[in-house]
């Protein structure tokens, strides 16, 4: 269990990434192969990671040909990386022949050439179907060119499907992540008074989080203070922070790729809060543990979303693993596609309350959904000033000694 420790040791059985990587990769063929796709150009850096364990750059903007993998229905994939004489040395579980040079996708020339050796390499050709996960309309243009009898489908979905179930190794990550942005709300806390900036609170979590190994954060991360958190302004500036006011803080670590993701709002200072402010917050966490309490198998996402209401924004959040924003999503077209809750999906359910003049109040847990009662594994206590009454399923709040 990676809330042990993260350090490999001899007499404890933590995360087995060996075995993670092998239940990933064969998830994502088990879903390929109930299709009648032939082919998946996988071109995200996330998915590229899910598939082979590569790591490459994350953030802050989404770029195509840093890792790409092509896997094929029977079996055979390979990764194409800009690192790939590094990726050789530090990744065993690959055959040499598995590891091949950048697929050059900025331009037409480069794309086609790709195209061409992938064609060569798995003897594609003729009429396929292809999965392709994210490409532009130029990248479109020149795969069609390179292969002009395929028939071009959305591979995402594929993928999307065999990564909503987490496997026992993937949840020791992703609770891992959360432990670390456990840590990075303490600092950012520590750090929270009157009279600094909400940048200086951010750069406070960050720190605490990069420290204990965080990869990158899962956002450009959120603390917004008084008259920002109503209505809602979902970035960092360098507003002053003053007593008294609301401070909604929404920050995530990463830990071997997995994302921690969880939000409260503060109080800053020595002060009571007000009664409306504790109203709004009452309700918002009512509306919290309402939604993280029907995240149950037998329901669906749209049971989840209604329990909620009615302060839910545009959605009520999303399910996370490699990528912080996964399948399932919950929001009001979760009536019209409902998704029935599964064993081990993770869900990051996050209502919001507020009146500009009062202050607004954002709240986030992270649950895994079980055979019974639904695991929050983001225990970050609340602030009591703000509660009225605490939820059975909340196991920390109004325990501090002050």
């Amino acid at each position: 269990m990676s809330e042990f420790g993260w350090m490999a040791v001899d007499w404890e059985q933590r995360i087995d990434f060996d075995r993670m990587r092998r239940e990933r990769l064969a998830r994502a063929l088990a879903a390929l192969q109930a299709t009648d796709i032939d082919a998946l150009f996988v071109f995200r850096v996330e998915d590229s990671r899910y598939l082979t364990g590569h790591r490459s750059h994350l953030g802050p903007v989404a770029a195509l040909g840093f890792g790409t993998v092509l896997l094929h229905r029977s079996g055979q994939y390979v990764l194409y990386t800009m690192d790939k004489d590094t990726c050789g040395e530090s990744m065993p579980w690959l055959d040499k022949e598995q590891i091949q040079g950048r697929a050059n996708l900025r331009d037409h020339a480069g794309t086609t050439a790709w195209a061409k050796e992938a064609a060569a390499t798995f003897g594609l050709k003729g009429k396929l179907k292809i999965g392709v996960d994210l490409w532009t309309p130029r990248v479109e243009a020149s795969l069609k060119s390179a292969f002009p009898q395929a028939e071009f489908v959305d591979g995402y979905e594929v993928l999307l499907r065999a990564k909503m179930i987490k496997t026992q190794d993937e949840l020791d990550c992703i609770r891992a992540a959360a432990a670390m942005t456990e840590a990075g709300f303490q600092a950012a806390l520590e750090t929270l008074k009157p009279g600094v900036k909400e940048c200086e609170v951010l750069a406070a979590g960050w720190a605490a989080m990069t420290r204990l190994g965080s990869e990158w954060t899962q956002c450009a991360n959120i603390v917004s203070s008084g008259p920002y958190t109503a209505p809602y302004r979902r970035f960092t500036s360098d507003r002053l922070i003053r007593e008294g006011d609301p401070v909604v803080i929404d920050i995530g670590g990463c830990y071997n790729g997995y994302w921690g993701d969880f939000t409260r709002t503060f109080i800053c200072g020595n002060l009571r809060p007000t009664p409306e402010q504790i109203d709004l917050h009452q309700k918002c966490y009512n509306a919290l543990f309402n939604a993280c309490a029907t995240a149950r198998v037998g329901k669906t996402n749209y049971d989840v979303y209604m329990a909620a209401q009615p302060y839910v924004r545009d959605n009520l959040g999303h399910g996370a693993g490699l990528s912080p924003w996964e399948p399932p999503y919950f929001s009001a077209s979760s009536k019209d596609e409902p998704v029935p809750l599964q064993k081990n999906m993770v869900l990051n359910l996050e209502p919001y309350a507020g009146k500009p003049g009062i202050g607004g109040f954002r709240l986030e847990n992270n649950v895994i959904v079980t055979d019974g009662e639904p695991e929050i594994f983001t225990p970050l206590p609340f602030d009591d000033r703000l509660l009225k009454e605490i939820h059975p399923l909340d196991r920390t709040t109004g325990r501090r000694i002050r």
